[in-house]
C-alpha cells in the first residue's frame, strides 16, 4: 500500500504507448451522450505528465475512496449489450466508476491529457475498465475493486487499450510486456 507520493520513488515506470487500435464500443455511446467528456481539450502547456504535488496525491485518494463508496456495485449481465457508461449512478459497475473517477479528476483541474480510461483483463478473464494517472512518479491506478493507488505495473492485470493523451477519442493498444501475471 503507498500512502505518499514519496513512496514512488524507484518505482516509476510508465506505460508505453503502441499501435492505435479502437476504443471500446460502449465508449463511443458514453461520447454521444456525454459530449463534453469526449472533446479533445486544447494543450495550455507542453508535457504529457502531472506534477504529483502532496496535495495532489490527497485529490487522487479522495476521489478514488468518494466515488467507491458513492456507487453501489451492480454488475453487468447483460455483457455488452448492457454497458452504459454513466456518471455518477446510484449503481453501475467497473465503467461508471472509472468515467466518474476521471470526470471528477478532470473537474478538479488534473488536466485530461494525464487521467486516461484504460481496458484490462483481471485475472479471472473479465475484461474491467480503471483509470490511468500520468505522473512522473509513474502511471497510477484508480480502481473500483481497491481503495489503493498503485503503479500500474503493481497491478495483476493484462493491459488491453488506453485513451491516448493528445485526444480522449484515440485508444492504442499497450506496447511491450504488460502482463503482470
Amino acid at each position: 500500500m503507498i500512502t505518499s507520493p514519496m513512496e514512488l520513488r524507484g518505482a516509476i515506470q510508465y506505460i508505453k504507448f503502441d499501435a492505435t487500435t479502437l476504443p471500446p464500443m460502449a465508449f463511443t455511446m458514453f461520447c454521444l451522450r456525454y459530449e463534453n467528456e469526449c472533446r479533445p481539450h486544447r494543450r495550455v502547456f507542453r508535457g504529457g505528465r502531472l506534477r504529483l504535488t502532496p496535495q495532489r496525491w490527497t485529490e487522487l485518494n479522495q476521489v478514488n475512496r468518494q466515488v467507491n463508496l458513492a456507487i453501489r456495485p451492480e454488475p453487468n449481465l447483460k455483457g455488452v449489450t448492457g454497458e452504459k457508461w454513466l456518471l455518477h449512478p446510484a449503481s453501475g459497475d467497473c465503467n461508471d466508476y472509472a468515467v466518474t473517477k476521471r470526470h471528477d479528476l478532470i473537474a478538479k483541474g488534473f488536466p485530461a491529457r494525464a487521467v486516461l480510461l484504460s481496458e484490462v483483463v483481471v485475472p479471472s478473464g473479465e475484461h474491467h475498465l480503471v483509470v490511468v494517472v500520468r505522473t512522473f512518479s509513474g502511471d497510477l491506478v484508480l480502481d473500483s475493486l481497491t481503495r489503493h493507488i498503485l503503479p500500474w505495473s503493481k497491478k495483476p492485470y493484462r493491459w488491453v487499450r488506453i485513451q491516448t493523451p493528445n485526444n480522449p477519442n484515440y485508444w492504442a493498444s499497450l506496447g511491450g510486456e504488460h502482463d503482470a501475471w
